[in-house]
């Protein structure tokens, strides 16, 4: 279980927090606003109930507290009580926390309304519990009491964190020059006061410049594997080895927050519209459950449905899911099994971890790992067991070999084969593990070598177009070494040290996304800010290494004998150049082809192409595509429930594509809208409802100026005629499928 924590942030928010100091263009406030919410939105991202927060107010234009009713309290608001915070609490929080129009206030009265707000909330329970003042320290403190204040904080076992604007801190390396007096005394008071309780002293600039930093999130280990190690069997040898052991995760992939789905409730029909969900196998059931959300949107929640073939072409109705097989693909082909048939083919399994073989260490390939890697430690209190798995480890160290075990997790669990290295430290011994695969998860491939050609005839080339030259192999070298970023760097003592260690580099888009979920999370319209250095920092290579390694880039490029690829023409596709042989000749001309003037519905796709790409005039362009439009709606009418569909389908494709190549898409935006008519009116051979949804889940619509920049159609004519829904005619769930990408043009995420 986590550890419970009850922090208390005490803001100064008085006039003086107001300006602006140091260069900086925020004000003294926004600035240390900066640390806070950074600190409170990385608790309320936890999640976690057992994360609380409160928020007090220092130097406000009123009085709210349990000790209001004496003078020395005045001007200390509680803004927040202790408790966990959620998003909506934010956004409160956020309004509350602004500029006051009075400097008077006490902080130390401060710090003992937050000591008796965690007293209160947390009793004698065991709690992580911290204070941290954030202030600019230019207003008169009552210092009397500081020797009772520092008892209490040590009796509480509270952390105290003491942040200054412009405060001196030796140590970071910062002094403010022409510091007034009140301010000085106060800072001095502060140390003091942090140094007596064992707290934390320091400049708010070395906490805002830190914030880049990626946080390491300490995790409770949890235990994948309880049970015995063994060598042979101990139920029927005497002589076989069997040790109490514990398995737990050591290295674990960090996931990015998931993404939750909300749709616009005034898009389309207004905040009364349904939502569609699609359903596995392709169809849209209606869920009406959708709540309110913020900023107006709706959360979308999902619905499934089973439906089977009827036996009418077209016709399906809907079962329940407990009328189903189970099936599994193999190919193209859906392969059913019962239960009964499962079960017989399903392998029986008790839980054990049991070696069944050594392999020498300079055997093994890295490239079998097949899983992140763990620890298999002695059973915790167990000295017997901590003493026998030790002697193992050092026996797999001493014969420089490694362990193969086979692993049941729990009773009836498929099997995994281990990899046991061992691991030596100063005060820890544990056992390494990675997952190895099966014979049947290796496959074998031959490729051609890389250092030779070899003929049909068998003759072995060296000297071959395809390979390297000597010269082309030395200047990669020499570019290679003095692009080298293992001693780039300097360490403290200004030697040479690695420039992009492991232990310094971090995901970006995991921190960056963290960065903005956090950002906007309070500032719901602001745009969210650039990504901290230190997440683009390697992004590119050091701009004096390539400066240094420009000769040599210059030698190899020579040696590579490199040319610049000409850009790729743009301009309609009808204006291009078309690609001539070296020869001259008219391969058209010679083969005796003719320009084709008609589509047939046996070949439309290839002969729609052909005429396109024979002729230059817009006519002629017009008239394909015209012919290309009746294939299509034959293609409709003709179709046996929706098995001609998908031909429509992919003749829309090529014929919208075609199009935008060819900047004309106001021929396909045309055809879509005589095309929902007819659907609509239904003249393509009865109700075809459902082709126009199979048009709208390949996003075959109109063309629009995002797409192309002729295109006369704008994004939201395009998404209207999309969208708009078959309503004449049917009931309450019937509406026609509206799928969630098309049903939130502007969808938000938490």
């Amino acid at each position: 279980m986590a550890e419970k924590e009850a922090t208390v942030y005490i803001v100064d928010v008085g006039a003086s927090m107001g300006e602006r100091h140091n260069g900086r263009d925020e004000l003294d406030l926004d600035w240390a606003m900066h640390y806070v919410w950074d600190k409170i939105t990385s608790t309320v991202a936890t999640g976690r109930k057992t994360a609380t927060v409160g928020v007090l107010g220092l130097r406000t234009d009123g009085t709210a507290n349990e000790l209001g009713g004496e003078e020395s309290f005045q001007h200390i608001s509680v803004l927040q009580p202790i408790s966990q915070l959620l998003m909506s609490n934010l956004r409160e929080l956020r309004s509350k926390i602004r500029l006051s129009g009075t400097d008077s206030g006490d902080a130390i009265s401060a710090l003992v309304i937050a000591i008796q707000m965690i007293a209160t909330y947390t009793k004698k329970l065991k709690y992580k519990r911290k204070i941290v003042l954030i202030t600019n320290g230019r207003e008169a403190m009552d210092t009397d009491d500081m020797d009772e204040i520092t008892k209490k904080l040590k009796q509480d076992n509270i952390e105290l964190i003491i942040l200054g604007v412009d405060f001196d801190d030796a140590e970071f390396g910062f002094k403010e020059e022409g510091k007034d007096r009140i301010k000085a005394q106060n800072e001095a008071s502060f140390k003091a006061l942090a140094d007596d309780c064992d707290g934390v002293f320091g400049t708010l600039e070395q906490a805002i410049s830190e914030l880049g930093l990626p946080r390491i999130k300490p995790v409770r280990p949890v235990p994948s594997y309880k049970g015995q190690l063994t060598l042979g069997n101990p139920g029927i040898y005497d002589s076989a080895m069997s040790i109490d052991v514990e398995r737990y995760p050591r290295t674990k992939f960090a996931t990015v927050p998931s993404a939750s789905q909300f749709a616009d409730p005034g898009h389309g029909q207004g905040s009364t519209q349904s939502s569609m969900t699609i359903a596995a196998d392709g169809h849209a059931v209606e869920d009406s459950g959708v709540l309110g959300g913020a900023n107006g949107l709706i959360a979308v929640k999902s619905d499934r449905v089973y439906m089977v073939e009827d036996g009418t072409p077209g016709v399906k109705r809907e079962v329940e899911r407990e009328e189903l097989a189970k099936g599994y693909e193999y190919g193209r082909t859906a392969v059913h099994i019962s239960e009964p048939d499962e079960n017989v083919t399903k392998l029986e399994t008790k839980a054990g971890l049991e070696l069944i073989g050594f392999v020498p260490r300079e055997k093994y390939e890295r490239y079998m790992n097949m899983s992140v890697a763990s620890v298999i430690i002695a059973q915790k209190t167990n000295d017997k067991a901590s003493m026998a798995l030790s002697s193992l480890v050092h026996a797999l160290f001493e014969l420089d070999s490694y362990g193969i075990a086979r692993l049941v997790t729990k009773d009836d669990v498929a099997p995994v084969i281990l990899l046991l290295g061992p691991s030596i430290e100063a005060e820890f011994e544990c056992l390494v593990d990675v997952q190895l695969p099966f014979a049947e998860d290796v496959r074998s491939y031959r490729f051609p070598p890389l250092d030779r050609v070899v003929t049909v005839s068998g003759k072995v080339l060296k000297e071959h177009r395809n390979l390297p030259s000597d010269r082309l192999n030395n200047a990669m070298s020499d570019f290679v070494d003095q692009m080298d970023l293992a001693t780039f760097d300097k360490d403290e003592n200004g030697k040479p040290a690695e420039f992009m260690a492991m232990e310094d580099t971090f995901s970006p888009v995991l921190h960056r996304i963290d960065q903005a979920v956090r950002w906007r999370a309070v500032h719901p319209s602001d745009r969210i800010p650039p990504p901290y250095d230190i997440l683009t920092k390697y992004s590119k290579p050091p701009q004096e290494l390539v400066e240094a390694s420009q000769a040599r880039l210059e030698e190899l490029q020579t040696a590579a004998d490199i040319k610049k690829v000409p850009p790729k023409v743009k301009g309609r596709k009808r204006d291009r150049d078309r690609t001539q042989p070296m020869s001259g000749l008219n391969v058209d001309e010679l083969l005796g082809r003719e320009k084709r003037t008609k589509i047939t519905a046996e070949n439309a796709i290839p002969e729609f192409k052909q005429m396109l790409a024979l002729t230059e005039d817009p006519n002629a362009i017009n008239d394909a595509s015209k012919q290309m439009s009746k294939v299509i709606y034959s293609q409709i009418e003709h179709s046996l429930g929706d098995s001609g569909y998908g031909q429509a389908i992919e003749g829309m494709r090529v014929m919208r594509e075609e199009l935008i190549a060819l900047e004309e898409p106001a021929i396909f935006n045309d055809f879509v809208r005589d095309l929902k008519q007819k659907l609509l009116a239904g003249e393509l051979g009865g109700d075809r409802r459902e082709m126009w949804w199979e048009i709208r889940k390949t996003r075959l619509g109109l063309i629009d100026k995002k797409q192309s920049d002729v295109s006369e159609a704008t994004e939201e004519e395009a998404k209207l005629v999309s969208c708009e829904s078959f309503q004449q005619g049917m009931g309450p769930r019937q509406h026609f499928p509206v799928s969630i990408s098309e049903m939130k043009p502007e969808a938000g995420q938490p």
